[in-house]
């Protein structure tokens, strides 16, 4: 007997199936193998019955014969799915193996799965249990996004509350003209005019640029920002409404924001930034408390989640769930840590782990992977999303070799090496973000339960993938 665990949502006595089959033999080979798994049975011999029994019964999943008299099983599938009621029931067809082109039609016409004929119960049960809990997963996706998009939407109402807020506070500057600048990312201004130096406190645009001549070194208080800015106008090419500390001529601070616009060479350099400037140092007062909570919390969603899929979160996104056709996944394990961790204190087994990942996680940005969790000692990484690749195999691989590297750095308490078990597989995946108050971007399907595989089912200090 074939088991596979189903929520509580969900048990073997609650799914209704219904097995649309013409053919009697198969028929009663099917009901006699999903009742003895406990299954709640139904059985239609032509198509336009099945058609109301599915209406009548909303079964969970349907198992179709393609040659089902009267219409035929591709045409009641293409019938289901048509209908908001039937469209996402999971169908999976049965017929002749040794016919290609009918499995492939059967997929075209909305079929989840084919399998061939003759029938092998093993086989049957797994497809079935697989799919349920495909199904089940997309339902409780669903439920979730729903509460997603509200808070979203709840969160759009403070942004706009926010605004609101910011536009009001700008009204006690709107006398004061924004300061206009052209420079060079290394050195001073090639161009300003005097409301930009009368924000820094000089006498004149000529006071300004004969005095400034590195901008980072005596403008910025904090030494590092310009270089962060530069850093950020390389990646993103734009900046708005950037805040700074900075020093005024007569030393004193104040707040600023910018909107920097690079201009690039043709060597795709930049080698002009161009924008403008607002005092704001009366607003960020009143607002510094505001501002740094928002700050932290975009913060911990982009460390949450990848960044593409926060981007979509913070846009107003409705529905953050997706399938992939081809992505790596990678599953990695410490051997033995279990016990290991029993010959640890605490703070160590804690301080191993974290050295360790930190380790993973570098690795996992040099090579441009993404990495979804980790549960214990095990990491999990995948290549191909959110934004598709076409090396993510490759990298994936490489990656899995580098970790084998790096993890001989790491000693155990008798002095060994740690040890990485490590599983590889590539294929589809529905990859979605789940919860509420803690995001998680996670990922299912076959291709992540076989990586998991391959990890447990690995010698230690080896990387095992499939064929």
């Amino acid at each position: 007997m074939v088991t596979s665990p189903l929520s509580s949502d969900l048990t073997a006595q609650s799914v209704k199936i219904l097995v649309a089959d013409g053919n009697s033999d198969s028929s009663q080979a099917l009901l006699q193998l999903l009742t003895a798994e406990g299954y709640p049975v139904f059985q239609t011999v032509q198509a336009a019955e099945t058609l109301q029994r599915v209406d009548a019964i909303a079964p969970n999943i349907i198992l179709l014969n393609t040659e089902i008299p009267n219409r035929g099983g591709l045409s009641v599938c293409e019938t289901l799915r048509q209908s908001a009621n039937t469209q996402d029931i999971p169908v999976i067809f049965f017929g002749p193996a040794d016919r290609p082109n009918l499995r492939v039609r059967s997929f075209e016409v909305g079929g989840n799965d084919f399998i061939g004929m003759p029938l092998h119960a093993e086989e049957v049960l797994i497809r079935v249990q697989n799919q349920l809990q495909l199904y089940q997963r997309r339902q409780l996706l669903s439920q979730q996004n729903a509460s997603l998009l509200s808070e979203v939407r709840e969160r759009a109402l403070i942004e706009a509350s926010l605004r609101e807020t910011e536009l009001k506070y700008r009204t006690i500057f709107e006398n004061v003209s924004e300061g206009i600048f052209q420079s060079v990312p290394d050195g001073g201004y090639i161009n300003a005019n005097p409301a930009l130096a009368k924000i820094y406190g000089y006498d004149s645009v000529e006071d300004l640029m004969s005095s400034v001549t590195n901008i980072g070194q005596q403008l910025y208080v904090e030494p590092t920002r310009r270089a962060e800015i530069l850093a950020y106008l390389r990646h993103y090419g734009d900046l708005s409404d950037i805040e700074s500390e900075v020093y005024r001529k007569d030393g004193s601070r104040i707040w600023i924001s910018e909107t920097i616009h690079a201009v690039r060479s043709d060597s795709d350099g930049i080698y002009r930034m161009e924008g403008t400037v607002q005092d704001i140092t009366e607003q960020r007062n009143l607002e510094s408390a505001l501002r740094k909570q928002r700050r932290q919390t975009e913060r911990l969603l982009y460390n949450v989640l990848p960044y593409q899929i926060a981007q979509r979160l913070w846009s107003g996104a409705n529905t953050i769930a997706e399938s992939f056709d081809y992505v790596s996944v990678l599953f990695a394990d410490l051997v033995e840590f279990t016990r290991v961790s029993t010959q640890m204190s605490p703070k160590d087994l804690v301080d191993s782990l974290n050295a360790i990942f930190s380790a993973f996680d570098q690795l996992v940005e040099q090579y441009k992977l993404e990495k979804i969790k980790t549960i214990g000692d095990e990491y999990m990484v995948a290549g191909g999303l959110p934004l598709s690749s076409d090396d993510h195999l490759e990298a994936i691989a490489r990656l899995a070799l580098s970790m084998q590297t790096v993890i001989q750095r790491f000693k155990r308490p008798d002095g060994t090496p740690f040890q990485l078990r490590i599983g590889i597989s590539c294929g589809p995946v529905v990859a979605g973000v789940i919860g509420i108050k803690r995001f998680n971007y996670d990922l299912w399907g076959d291709t992540v339960n076989t990586a998991s595989r391959m990890e447990t089912t690995c010698l230690p200090n080896h990387i095992q993938v499939t064929q």
